[in-house]
Formats: structure tokens, sequence, C-alpha cells
């Protein structure tokens, strides 16, 4: 495997460089990791390995990152019919560098592990995640392989039809990630992930991160596929929206009982709590033996594309989360997040900031 590193975020200064091992069985070189300095005064003093000092543990995300090719239709084409799209541009993307952006956003140190390309895009991503001051420290460079990149069907009504070229989030991961990697999830306060790299990457952050006792939340989105039970034995929180739902358990889900029978699938599968996305219908977290907690939907003034809101909620409420919310406060303050995306174009550009999701949930 060929790979390089990233050079880390210039936002982001370096105190108390801890000490890591050097990566001996892999070729590659990376950077070593930095601390990071934050003057946030409603973070909790947590500590770690990694973290020795008062700084927070850092939302660890592992998974895809993609350019986005956005194309704004009226509605899409038929079978066989040609139309033409009001306008087309191409915006930093992907479930992964997403929902790390979101949590960068949100005042949260953030890590992210993925691979891109050695291409146009590969920087069109980078460029973003380090404007949005995600630490860039285990993005690998792959130049085997072409960035990995979605078509955006954005229709009139604010809906979306995505199709994904997978690219280096599918192709060309070591065989066991390097060991500076696992360091990283294992030094989590939480860990991220989906399904639009491979599952034995995954796999492999779930099981160090559960032998950590760092939790994970898995995100159902990417991959149409069965999910591995040796995946979801080491996951903690299960976030399907509720067609992913409902095509993993091969259950309906029109109604909230119908929804909570898949969600009690889950938990028979091995997952304790499921937070379920609803779109307009706003959120439930269903954990395994108590009642469901559900939060309805934060109405946005305007709806102008729902790209990345799923991802914003599911990072924004693992913020929450490892800040030390109660899972109502969690999901109240995920709604929010989730509410300011769908009002700006993008998924990355559309991440809100910490101070503008307590502004909404001050006035709402």
């Amino acid at each position: 495997m060929n790979q390089t590193a990233l050079s880390p975020s210039k936002q982001w200064h370096p105190s108390n460089q801890p000490n890591l091992k050097p990566l001996t069985t892999s070729p590659t070189t990376f950077n070593p990791i930095k601390s990071l300095r934050f003057n946030n005064q409603n973070l909790p003093v947590l500590r770690s390995a990694l973290n020795p000092s008062s700084q927070p543990p850092p939302v660890v995300v592992v998974g895809s990152a993609n350019a986005d090719i956005y194309v704004e239709i009226d509605r899409l084409p038929k079978d066989g019919e040609t139309i033409s799209a009001k306008t087309g541009q191409t915006l930093a993307g992907g479930k992964g560098a997403n929902q790390a952006c979101c949590g960068a956003k949100l005042s949260h140190p953030t890590y992210f592990v993925g691979q891109i390309g050695d291409d146009a895009h590969g920087n069109l991503v980078a460029d973003a995640l380090r404007e949005g001051g995600v630490v860039l420290d285990y993005l690998s460079v792959v130049p085997a392989a072409p960035t990995g990149h979605a078509v955006v069907m954005l229709q009139a009504s604010g809906q979306n039809s995505i199709v994904i070229v997978g690219g280096a989030n599918m192709s060309f991961w070591p065989e066991n990630l390097p060991v500076r990697h696992l360091e990283a999830v294992s030094s989590a306060g939480i860990v991220l992930l989906q399904r639009e790299i491979p599952d034995f990457v995954n796999v492999q952050v779930a099981k160090a991160a559960r032998n950590a006792g760092v939790p994970v939340i898995f995100d159902a989105g990417g991959i149409d596929a069965p999910i591995p039970q040796e995946l979801l034995d080491f996951v903690d929180i299960f976030s399907p929206n509720e067609s992913e739902l409902a095509r993993l358990t091969g259950l309906p889900t029109e109604s909230f009982e119908e929804i909570t029978e898949a969600a009690l699938k889950c938990h028979k599968l091995g997952v304790k709590q499921v937070l379920v996305k609803l779109g307009d219908k706003g959120s439930a977290l269903f954990v395994e033996g108590e009642e469901p907690i559900q939060q309805p939907a934060i109405f946005a003034k305007t709806v102008i594309d729902t790209t990345g809101a799923g991802d914003t909620f599911t990072a924004a409420f693992a913020v929450a989360l490892v800040e030390g919310k109660s899972k109502k406060e969690c999901l109240r303050f995920a709604a929010a997040a989730a509410s300011l995306c769908v009002q700006v174009k993008g998924a990355i550009p559309s991440m809100p900031g910490r101070k503008s999701v307590l502004e909404l949930l001050n006035h709402h």
C-alpha cells in the first residue's frame, strides 16, 4: 500500500505533545498527534492517556471523505430522459468528513481518520476540513485511488437523491490499521463510524474502542448490505434513519409503534441503544429496558438542502454526550444543530457553530 500523510491543520496549536511510538510495521510516515487548546468553559475536565491535562478527550471520526457534485434540478429524470440542471457545483462532503467537521465547528476537539486520493477532489476535502478546524494527522493520501465522490441531485423541494463512488474510501486500507490510529481511537471521548468505508476497518476500530472503554456510535448510512454481527457486538449506539431501520430489520417503520418494534429487534441483535433519526418527525432514542425518549424536530424557517442533516444530528449528539449532557439534552442539542444545517446549501458548509446552536435553543 502506498500512502502519504497530510500535514496537520495550522489552526491548532501544539502543547504538551505526547510521546507516541513510531510506526514500524508500515512504510507510511505520519505526523505526530498534537494536543489542543480550547477556551470553551462549558467543556468538562476529562482525562485520557493522550490527554493527560485538562483537555477534553476528542471526538474521533473514522470514515469517508467525498467531493459532493451538486446539480440543482426541478425533478429527477425519468428512464432514458435527459434534463438540464439549474446550477452545478462541487463541495466537500462524505459522511465521515461531515461528522468530523460538525464536531469541530461545535468547538470540540475532533480528529478524522480517513483516506483521499492524490487529486483535486482530495485537496478540496482536506482544505474544507482544515478550515472547519478538524485535526488531519490521521488523514492519508492514497495515490492509487481517486477521492470518493458523490453526485447529489438536489430537487426544488429540498429533498435529494445521491449516487456514491467509493474511491479511496473503499480501497487500499491497510489490513491492520496503524498502531497510532488505534491509539487515537483508544484515547477518544467517543468514536463515530459509518458505512462508507469497509466493514473490516469499522470492526477493528470498534474493537479497539470497546477494549479501551470508549463508546461507539455507528451511523447506518452508506453501504446497503447486511451489517456483520461482529461489528454490532462492539457498537454502543446504533443510529439509523427510519428507512435504514426498515431495510436492515425487514420491518415496517411507518408509525412510532412500528419503529419501536424495529428498535427492539436491534436490541435482540445485541445493540443496547438505538438512536433513530426521523426527519421532520424528530428523533427517538431507544435504550434497552427503558422507555423511549422522543425529541420533536425543531423546524427550520426555510429548508434549502437536507444533505448532511443526519450527519449533523449524529455528530452533535455525540459532542453533547461526551460533554456529559443527559440523553434528553443530547437529543435536543442535536435537533437544533440539524435544524440549522438544512437552512444552508451543502454538507460541510452547512454545519453550524456552537454559538448558533445555543442561540437557537435559548429561543426555542
